[in-house]
């Protein structure tokens, strides 16, 4: 099994976590809501797995780049 980490493309704030550790997601789903700007931006799983580890809690403060979710697919 492979392992993804999925990073955040923007700075901003955790507004909504989508899933839960061990969820089945599929490539595309939604996994976290973030807010930069006044602007709510999806952060979509990459591959098709199961969600191994969540980093972040809503209201956390990311930086670009940052590591939010780990997959395995």
């Amino acid at each position: 099994m492979a392992r993804h980490e999925v990073e955040s493309e923007v700075a901003g704030s955790v507004w909504k976590v989508e899933v839960v550790v061990g969820a089945t997601v599929a490539k595309g789903d939604v996994l976290i809501i973030l807010e930069s700007m006044k602007m709510e931006i999806p952060v979509e799983s990459p591959v098709n797995g199961v969600v191994e580890e969540i980093l972040v809690k809503p209201e956390d403060q990311v930086a670009e780049e940052q590591v939010l979710v780990i997959v395995r697919s």
